[in-house]
């Protein structure tokens, strides 16, 4: 015999700003990764068939200035990489995005840390921001990196 759920022992994401809150997090970390991802295997695809396009420009004697626009296309598609940080924000996003997957999930099993949990809904809430806070100071430290960087290679002038 079936048992139906009740109300009462169905689980569910709260309603309101908390479950809005982590499927709203959850759909952008997802969306952020897949576009990085996208961007970083689409650059790093450039980057291959053009550097094996410089050895066969060379054998059917294409030019110098063939050779040498691929070689540049070749740095230019890698500089392109470095200043968007395509891959980091690919893993870090993607990262995020499972970390929140497994907090729905281990809520909505009433599983892990929210097993005993007196205040499930408060305790979800602090773990989703704390996610969200640890990925955007990961982003925030990338981009002072990126910018300490860039000011290290400038000559005063």
């Amino acid at each position: 015999m079936t048992v139906p759920l009740s109300s009462a022992t169905d689980v569910a994401l709260p309603v309101g700003p908390v479950g809005a809150r982590l499927e709203e997090q959850l759909s952008w970390h997802d969306r952020k990764a897949a576009h990085a991802q996208l961007k970083y295997k689409g650059l790093k695809l450039v980057q291959l068939v053009t550097a094996a396009a410089v050895p066969v420009s060379a054998a059917v004697s294409a030019g110098e200035a063939v050779t040498a626009a691929l070689g540049g296309a070749i740095l230019v598609a890698e500089g392109m990489q470095q200043v968007g940080q395509y891959h980091r924000n690919w893993i870090f996003s993607r990262a995020t995005c499972e970390a929140l997957e497994r907090e729905k999930y281990l809520y909505l099993a009433h599983g892990g840390n929210y097993a005993g949990a007196r205040h499930p809904e408060r305790l979800l809430a602090e773990r989703v921001e704390q996610l969200v806070a640890h990925e955007t100071a990961g982003w925030t430290s990338m981009q002072q990196d990126a910018t300490r960087e860039e000011e290290s290679h400038q000559t005063p002038g």
